[in-house]
């Protein structure tokens, strides 16, 4: 009888803690798990962040087994997973690899584990790997938020990112060194046991609510549990990622469904790495490429913000008339990330794109909130026949009305990405820029810089303790 995908999924993990992944593709993941860290690091004094923090000190209440990043008393293994995950989500800073945000999840995941348990550098490495392609493979399996039809938006009514729980507990059953047999069972509990798809009522109702996704620390004691349980001896269902009318893809939504997409060349072919994104700005995704524009176009003209009468942005079509997108009631620093017109109003004001876009005294400056009514955010007529060609696509436009003149600015790529355009990469030394920037308040320079070697060298770390004493305030001052 032939494996079934979970079968499958189960021999690439145990196959990757033999043979480590290829060193350009251990690479990229750790460029991605240096991004990750830093924006965890970032919102250690955020609202939301500080929510999970006090939930994963609740898991682990009296237990001394892992890290909660800039804290000093350590917790459970649980505790530090869900903790670490609202972290490093919390100001949607993080990098993006389809389906969308995995290394919050991962990271959190692996690393408390590792720490409790002593394990290396390399071990993490591959787990991750394991799990950012899993995740890979999976997105594309099914549904889409970009998908296009005849050249127009065909965003699907039920979506989200639930099928990371797969790839997670891959990752979960490779740090506990489960043989292949018992991972097996715990991928298959992990499909029975998965989040729902709640992404698009996140969309739709106003106020937006602070799960974002689905809350990211419970998909990761979702994938812990599953490791656990299998351990145990308890029994998952196998043919989960077989059956598209009784398995996965029916309890989560999904219309399409191409299984050929998992394990073709699995193990020889790693995919992910071209399609990760890192972020600069604690916005949407969605809006990057339309902020770069208009950043550009503000410093090559010089263009104050008492001198604006209008900007008019074009962006991404299934997002221009998404309720959370386009809501301009900021009560909150979290309602500013995804309000389009609160985003371009920041940049115009030439803010440093990153963490300082959370502050407070940004999100509620006067002179923000009163520029939101003169922004208007409209579909790209091109961005349909744009997908088409290139599924990374996002073509955007800004047009600033100032001094009785309009100036114009276009992209096709944002910055972060990998495209055609070779200055939208990001390069190794800016993700350091940016992780100092984030470690900023957290940790000391030394500590910062300790940080980003170990991180950089990680497969030659031979206990992660090592690197997670460096994230308490032992090395951090406040």
């Amino acid at each position: 009888m032939s494996p079934t995908n979970v079968e499958k999924f189960a021999a690439f993990a145990q196959g990757a803690l033999t043979t480590l992944p290829p060193a350009e593709v251990l690479k990229e993941t750790k460029r991605i798990l240096l991004d990750a860290l830093g924006c965890g690091l970032a919102a250690t004094s955020s609202e939301y962040g500080r929510v999970g923090v006090e939930y994963g000190r609740i898991l682990g209440a009296g237990r001394d087994e892992a890290t909660i990043f800039g804290q000093q008393e350590r917790t459970s293994i649980h505790g530090a997973a869900f903790a670490n995950t609202d972290l490093i989500t919390a100001l949607d800073l993080a990098p993006i690899n389809l389906p969308a945000h995995v290394a919050p999840y991962a990271l959190p995941l692996t690393l408390a584990l590792g720490e409790s348990r002593h394990l290396s550098g390399a071990r993490l490495l591959s787990a991750v790997t394991v799990c950012l392609e899993m995740c890979f493979r999976l997105s594309k399996a099914m549904d889409d938020l970009r998908d296009v039809s005849n050249g127009v938006p065909a965003t699907p009514r039920v979506f989200g990112y639930a099928s990371m729980v797969f790839g997670l507990t891959a990752a979960a059953a490779m740090m506990k060194d489960l043989p292949e047999t018992v991972t097996v069972e715990a991928l298959g509990i992990a499909g029975g046991t998965s989040p729902v798809n709640s992404l698009r009522p996140w969309q739709m109702h106003v106020p937006n609510t602070t799960i974002k996704y689905g809350l990211g620390g419970g998909i990761v004691l979702t994938a812990l549990t599953a490791a656990y349980m299998a351990e145990l001896g308890h029994r998952g269902n196998t043919q989960m990622l077989d059956d598209p009318e009784f398995g996965y893809p029916s309890l989560i939504g999904s219309k399409r469904w191409q299984p050929s997409e998992l394990t073709e060349k699995l193990g020889d072919e790693w995919r992910f790495p071209t399609t990760t994104s890192f972020k600069s700005y604690t916005q949407t995704r969605t809006s990057h490429a339309t902020l770069d524009a208009l950043i550009q176009v503000i410093h090559e003209h010089d263009i104050k913000v008492d001198e604006i009468d209008s900007i008019v942005a074009y962006g991404e079509a299934w997002s221009a008339k998404v309720p959370v997108y386009v809501d301009t009631v900021v009560d909150k620093p979290y309602d500013a990330q995804f309000s389009f017109a609160h985003g371009i109003s920041v940049a115009a004001h030439r803010i440093r794109p990153g963490k300082d876009w959370q502050d407070p005294a940004v999100v509620f400056s006067g002179s923000v909130l009163n520029l939101m009514p003169r922004v208007q955010w409209r579909a790209h007529p091109d961005w349909g026949s744009a997908v088409n060609g290139d599924p990374l696509a996002r073509p955007a436009r800004v047009e600033i009305s100032a001094r009785g003149k309009t100036f114009v600015g276009d992209r096709s790529y944002p910055k972060g990405s990998t495209s055609p355009d070779p200055t939208t990469y990001t390069t190794t030394e800016e993700l350091a820029i940016k992780f100092r920037h984030n470690a900023e308040g957290v940790l000391t320079t030394k500590a910062t810089d300790a940080v980003i070697d170990t991180i950089m060298g990680l497969e030659q770390v031979e206990d992660l303790s090592t690197l997670t004493a460096l994230l308490r305030p032992e090395g951090a001052t406040r």
